[in-house]
Parts: structure tokens; C-alpha cells; sequence
């Protein structure tokens, strides 16, 4: 457990960061298996900036997934720690989907206000062969309120994300877990992208 705490904490020292996406909650996990990873994160509008993030992510039962993190970062969004749950509905089986619901709590400095953010996501992916190599793309659509600490102010939030999780198909590395997740802001969110390389701890 102290090594999971020292890597997100380091993770997150060593430059700016944002704490966003849906990350590797839906890529598949042993049972009890968990994974930290590493991803650079760029907000490209409503609050422009680089960085990167630390998650830790663990399959608690068949159906309920669970990660955290925290992030730093330049510009307009500075800090954010995170935590969510993920339930699964129904699983990746022949041609369906599988399709879960991830509840989230954020918690961050966004233009100089502390917000807390409570979401509900709705997430489908499914796992494909593409060239040989297993990859698993999924759409979400985050919908949120942000409590706004300094103004007792909240408004409601949503928006569009995509992205993909595989493995890297270079034998040096086929024990990390990549992937890549594009967020499109519709309604007092951010547009953004991120990158990111996980590796398993069991």
C-alpha cells in the first residue's frame, strides 16, 4: 500500500497536473487486480493547460471497480484529487457492449474556486481484435453539479468522451496497459485530451 501511495504522490510532484477522464476503469482486471498509472493530461479549452496525473484503479468484485487519484496542474484548473465507483450492467459478451455506471466525486481549484464535483457516467465499451492486438475503445458521457465553495453557487455539467485501452505491442513493455480518451465539453466543462500507461501490482 505504501508503494501505491508513494507513486501517486510522486506522480504527481514531478510536474503540473489535471485530474480528469474515465482513465482504466473499463479495461479488463483479474479479480483483485489493480493497477497505477501515469497520464498526461491537456485542456485545450475552458481553461487551457499541460499536465500530468496519478490513479490508482482495483476490481473489488465481479461487477464493482474502484480508483482514485490526485492531480496537479498550470493554468486555470490548479489541484484536484478524485475518487469513483464503477458497476457494471451488463458484460462484454458476443456482440454486446459491456455497459456500466461510474459514480464519481471530484474535489479542485478551478479559476481560483474550490468546486466539488458529484458525477454519474454512464460508460459502454467492448473489447476488439484489431491487427493481432486486443484494445477495448469506449464512449462515456459524464454528467455532473459543481458546487462552487466560494460563491454557494452550483451548475449542472456534461459532456462527451471517447478513448481506447490495449496493450502495448512492444515485448519490452507488454506488461503496461495504454491508453488514450478525448473529452468534448457541451455544457460548462472542458474540452481535453489524455494519454496515459498503466502496470498491474498483482
Amino acid at each position: 500500500m505504501r508503494k501505491i501511495i508513494l507513486s501517486l504522490i510522486l506522480g504527481a510532484l514531478t510536474t503540473s497536473a489535471f485530474g480528469y477522464g474515465v482513465g482504466q476503469i473499463s479495461h479488463p482486471l483479474k479479480r483483485n487486480g489493480h493497477i497505477v498509472s501515469g497520464e498526461f493530461t491537456g485542456i485545450m479549452a475552458n481553461g487551457s493547460g499541460v499536465g500530468i496525473q496519478g490513479r490508482y484503479t482495483r476490481r473489488l468484485t465481479d461487477k464493482l471497480r474502484a480508483d482514485a487519484g490526485i492531480g496537479l496542474g498550470a493554468g486555470d484548473r490548479s489541484f484536484r484529487i478524485f475518487t469513483g465507483a464503477d458497476y457494471e450492467l451488463y458484460p462484454d459478451y458476443a456482440k454486446q457492449p459491456r455497459v456500466t455506471v461510474k459514480a464519481g466525486l471530484e474535489i479542485g481549484s478551478e479559476f481560483g474556486n474550490t468546486i466539488t464535483t458529484l458525477s454519474m457516467t454512464p460508460i459502454a465499451s467492448k473489447g476488439l481484435n484489431m491487427w493481432g492486438v486486443e484494445g477495448y475503445p469506449f464512449v462515456a458521457l459524464p454528467i455532473g453539479i459543481g458546487l462552487n465553495g466560494n460563491s454557494k453557487t452550483y451548475e449542472t455539467l456534461y459532456s462527451l468522451a471517447a478513448g481506447w485501452t490495449g496493450k502495448i505491442p512492444v515485448k519490452q513493455l507488454d506488461k503496461f496497459t495504454a491508453s488514450v480518451e478525448m473529452n468534448l465539453g457541451l455544457k460548462d466543462t472542458y474540452t481535453g485530451f489524455f494519454l496515459g500507461m498503466a502496470y498491474p501490482l498483482k
